[in-house]
């Protein structure tokens, strides 16, 4: 095989026509930031792996990068993932953690992001707890309902998140670079989550760089959420 594999963003130049197989990662989502341990672990980046028909010209190349995780000191949700797209594939970005914004009695609060993968709830100081994010059907998996005092994990390529502190969803393991190599965990929901396997993060840690893994929930009592790890794509014939 000829694989080209984009770390970042680059352009892919054909000179004859065929199939060729794509892999298409997003960036994963950030996790949410806040106190008493609740952020929801971000949502994976989407995942797509299929064949594709090209022909003679010059195709740009989008590697999308990770979500920020959300910040303590002002309890935000984490960014969602960005999109990557190639060969007129579009992944996308994987959903933000949702944050417990503690100390803020309004019951209003964001459930988890939509995305590739969905992110993680959180819970309300209510009592309540909120739904993890819808994932895209095809790329990835919904993330799971935050609980008491924790966070869910975000959703994989392959797997829901958990709930109430639970692990991030798992990923999907390919082979097109060679090795083989697993993409698009979720990142694991506060207090006691672990990143799902392909690249997500733990509790209050980052998603691996070019796997789309979301970033982990916030660890503690006021800890940042982890960022999500960026995306790649890789073509091979």
């Amino acid at each position: 095989y000829t694989i080209h594999t984009f770390a970042t963003s680059g352009t892919f130049t054909v000179t004859g026509s065929g199939c060729v197989e794509t892999l298409v990662v997003a960036g994963g989502g950030g996790g949410g930031g806040g106190c008493n341990s609740m952020g929801g672990g971000g949502g994976a980046g989407g995942v797509i792996a299929t064949t594709t028909n090209v022909t003679s010209q010059s195709y740009a190349i989008t590697v999308g990068g990770g979500g920020v995780g959300g910040l303590s000191v002002s309890y935000g949700n984490g960014s969602s993932g960005q999109n990557s797209t190639a060969l007129n594939l579009t992944a996308l970005g994987g959903g933000y953690g949702a944050s417990p914004q503690c100390g803020d009695w309004d019951a209003t609060y964001s459930s988890g992001g939509n995305g590739g993968s969905g992110g993680g709830g959180r819970q309300d100081n209510y009592g309540g707890y909120s739904t993890g994010g819808l994932g895209t059907p095809g790329q990835g998996y919904n993330g799971g309902a935050g609980g008491w005092s924790s966070g869910g994990g975000g959703g994989g390529a392959t797997q829901n998140g958990g709930p109430s502190g639970g692990n991030g969803g798992s990923g999907y393991t390919s082979s097109i670079s060679g090795a083989s190599i697993t993409y698009g965990g979720g990142g694991g929901g506060a207090h006691a989550g672990a990143g799902g396997t392909g690249g997500g993060g733990s509790v209050g840690n980052n998603g691996s760089p070019n796997t789309g893994g979301g970033g982990g929930g916030n660890p503690g009592a006021s800890g940042n959420g982890g960022s999500g790890g960026s995306g790649i794509v890789i073509i091979r014939y």
